[in-house]
């Protein structure tokens, strides 16, 4: 298996064979959480007007997004899994926009699949790959605003190439070591109220998730994301 390590929307857009879109604060963190508070389905979007677009064709669809970490004019929830987890999200359309993640979803065309990467889910993520043996797997790290790297999204690829490698991976130190990373720090400023402190843990939260989000490509539709078993065996 051959581990390609890219950057930022150009990484997203020369990604090929399974691509991990990685966006740890806070995209790829929110949107397995969305699943879990009973979203029926999520859309990614990449630009605002899209994703208010995505909101007007299904009425009572959650709009949940950001730019510059801060939450979108007229969106029911910014980038927050803290925000979303107080939303009645059951059985509802969810739209997500982010000023990276999605971006890298928008991008990964040319990859014959394309899963979500953050540590909520990385054994997930591991297991599904190494069952579905591709000949490349390419770890596309956002960064910060998809301009810049960020040791978020660098220590979340570092741990899944060595998780696939059969290598042991810091997964216990990930808390720790990301409690000082630059990006980090939002969520222990007070003034930051688009940025609880909460998200810091539920984003650090190692496991807490058995299933990868993988991206739904259908003529004439929307982007979506589907959940997926681990196994790679569609639930039910």
């Amino acid at each position: 298996m051959q581990i390609d390590l890219l950057d930022q929307v150009p990484g997203a857009v020369a990604a090929r064979g399974i691509a991990v879109v990685i966006d740890v604060f806070r995209a790829f963190s929110v949107a397995p959480h969305a699943f879990d508070c009973g979203a029926a389905r999520v859309l990614p979007a990449g630009e605002v007007d899209e994703a208010l677009a995505l909101g007007r064709r299904f009425p009572g669809a959650v709009l949940i997004g950001e730019r510059h970490a801060r939450k979108l004019p007229g969106f029911d929830a910014g980038n927050s899994p803290t925000e979303i987890r107080s939303l009645d999200l059951r059985g509802k359309v969810v739209v997500h926009t982010t000023h990276a993640g999605t971006q890298g979803l928008v991008n990964a065309a040319g990859a014959d699949e394309v899963l979500t990467g953050s540590f909520v889910n990385i054994t997930a993520i591991r297991d599904y790959l190494l069952r579905s043996a591709p000949s490349r797997v390419s770890l596309v790290r956002m960064g910060h605003e998809a301009s810049e790297r960020c040791a978020e999204d660098d220590l979340c690829a570092e741990c899944l190439a060595l998780m696939l490698r059969g290598e042991t991976a810091p997964l216990a130190e990930v808390r720790e070591r990301l409690r000082s990373a630059p990006a980090a720090q939002k969520f222990f400023d007070a003034a930051a109220d688009y940025a609880p402190a909460t998200d810091f843990d539920y984003c650090t939260e190692v496991d807490r998730f058995d299933f990868v989000l993988r991206l739904r490509r259908s003529p004439g539709e929307p982007l979506e994301l589907e959940r997926v078993p681990a196994t790679g065996r569609e639930a039910g």
